[in-house]
């Protein structure tokens, strides 16, 4: 299978190198097509540079990769990459789409704001299979841990149907022998105090991840983070939820309400 890694750190993250290594020893051929530029935060996004209507695309190689892997640099958003990869914009159709390794977690009420999924989830709306990946620390330490936990996760992503869903994976900065495991998780809330909530959406958003000061559920993805656990959800996009619709139907033509 073809793998697209890309991230939205940069081209020159590290993590595009571990995360391209754990798909090239699990046999598949890969190519790492990240941002020139850094894009955290933009979520979804779509912005890029063109060139008589294509994507400009430069050298580029993240530190340590293995010279047999292909890389190049895109003036472009994330999300725009992978609708772009998808187009085969970027070479032949990618069978998967992985981004990350992100630098910080993406975790809770974080997950919509960031880049890193942002790629993953334009991905999946294209029927292409995705995962997003993050470890806690903004200067990791701990390559190895992230690695072991995404070979983990890869190989049940390549091996199972995500009908649009996306593998949301984070990996806190701890020695291998300090993981605890690797957990399924909900994503964490904020709290309906109003004090508490100020203080989680600044931890979260704006501060380095510090797991003594992490007070969402303990069972939430945060909250298994802090306490020494990878964390895995599947985080779903664009879906319907038929059930909770209350809305009537309304029939303009009539000026009328059913």
């Amino acid at each position: 299978m073809r793998v697209l890694i890309t991230n939205d750190d940069g081209i020159d993250s590290a993590g595009l190198t571990v995360l391209a290594h754990v798909a090239a020893d699990a046999g598949h051929d890969v190519v790492v097509a990240a941002p020139n530029a850094e894009y955290s935060g933009f979520s979804a996004g779509l912005r890029g540079e063109h060139e008589d209507g294509v994507l400009t695309v430069s050298a580029g190689r993240p530190p340590g990769l293995r010279a047999s892997i292909e890389s190049m640099a895109v003036h472009a958003s994330p999300a725009l990459i992978a609708y772009a990869a998808g187009a085969g914009d970027l070479g032949p159709h990618p069978d998967i789409l992985l981004s990350g390794i992100n630098l910080g977690p993406n975790v809770g009420p974080a997950i919509m704001h960031s880049a890193t999924v942002g790629a993953a989830i334009s991905a999946a709306a294209q029927d292409i299979p995705a995962m997003a990946t993050s470890i806690t620390a903004r200067s990791p330490q701990h390559w190895e841990t992230a690695a072991a936990v995404l070979e983990r996760a890869f190989a049940w992503l390549s091996s199972h149907q995500q009908d649009h869903r996306v593998l949301n994976v984070n990996v806190p900065d701890i020695p291998l022998a300090e993981l605890k495991g690797l957990r399924t998780a909900h994503p964490a809330r904020f709290t309906a105090v109003s004090d508490e909530r100020q203080l989680q959406v600044r931890r979260l958003l704006f501060e380095p991840f510090a797991s003594d000061k992490v007070t969402f559920e303990p069972d939430s993805d945060a909250g298994l983070l802090a306490a020494g656990w990878a964390t895995v959800s599947l985080v779903a996009a664009h879906v319907h939820d038929g059930e909770s619709a209350t809305m009537p139907t309304l029939n303009f033509d009539e000026g009328a309400q059913s």
